[in-house]
């Protein structure tokens, strides 16, 4: 009996589709590995450093000379003398990692919270981790004033503010007028009487106000008035009336700038850039924490 002609067609059918799927699999077998993946595979990130390996890379980095600058500038032991060239590269090495931040910072190691705060996930903060940082850091050189300008890059920003400007503890004090200064450049949704009734208290209080006080709350003068026009006008006029602040800067080449002198050149600068105000080429710019 012939074959039906249904059945021919379909065993043929099946016949060819086997020898398409052979010729596929001898294909993939033989062809070399996809290039993309390949490259993809290549660029996976390198794991995190441990806090043990990150610890070890700061002190094999420390040099006698960096601790003897850092001494002379007022920053505690234990620290190893690395400098922030080296610190900037750790930093891009890393990038964010908030758990080695937290255990970095547990350290006391001068060095090990400079790196620490360049980066910590300041979104993950708590007001706690803000307060704790803030009453444990050394306002030494950046470390400090870092940790101080931390929540404004949080939600807890005007509340912090707020609380350590009216605090009786002079680091918190010092802390909340570093955070009204990075605020004043970089929020723009505060009210500008805000700034406005701070520079009055500055005018008041800064030559009463402790050594180290003083020097953060004359720069907070010039943060004020890099705000907008109305507040260098009123800023210009505070520096005017308060003169020049005198504050010991021990065994360093520091100086206290002149507050009205200081903003009239930092508009000059932002003007020639084309920027409307000098805040306003600040929020160009990435944070100081990460760029310094």
């Amino acid at each position: 009996m012939k074959p039906d002609k249904k059945q021919t067609a379909e065993k043929r059918a099946t016949v060819s589709a086997r020898s398409a799927k052979s010729k596929v699999l001898s294909a993939s077998a033989s062809s070399p590995p996809n290039k993309a993946v390949a490259k993809k595979s290549a660029k996976s990130p390198p794991p995190r450093l441990t806090l043990a390996e990150a610890m070890r890379e700061l002190e094999k980095a420390g040099t006698a000379q960096t601790r003897k600058t850092y001494a002379r500038h007022g920053a505690p032991e234990p620290m190893f003398g690395v400098s922030f060239a080296t610190l900037k590269v750790l930093t891009k090495q890393i990038d964010v990692d908030h758990e080695l931040a937290l255990g970095l910072w547990d350290t006391g190691n001068f060095d090990a919270q400079n790196l620490a705060v360049k980066i910590v996930d300041p979104a993950r903060m708590t007001p706690d981790d803000l307060d704790r940082w803030v009453r444990g850091s050394s306002w030494a050189l950046m470390c400090g004033s870092y940790a101080a300008m931390l929540p404004a890059e949080s939600p807890h920003a005007t509340m912090k503010s707020v609380q350590w400007l009216n605090s009786r503890d002079q680091r918190e004090r010092t802390a909340g007028w570093t955070l009204l200064g990075q605020l004043a450049q970089r929020d723009f949704t505060s009210p500008d009487a805000v700034f406005a009734q701070r520079l009055a208290e500055i005018e008041r209080t800064i030559h009463s106000a402790p050594n180290f006080e003083r020097e953060i709350m004359n720069r907070t003068v010039i943060a004020i008035g890099c705000r907008n026009a109305a507040l260098r006008k009123a800023a210009l006029a505070a520096a005017k009336r308060i003169g020049k602040v005198e504050v010991d800067h021990g065994d360093t080449a520091c100086k206290t700038p002149d507050a009205a002198e200081y903003i009239e050149k930092a508009w000059a600068h932002a003007k020639a850039k084309g920027f409307e105000s000098p805040a306003a080429q600040e929020q160009r710019r990435e944070v100081p924490r990460r760029r310094c």
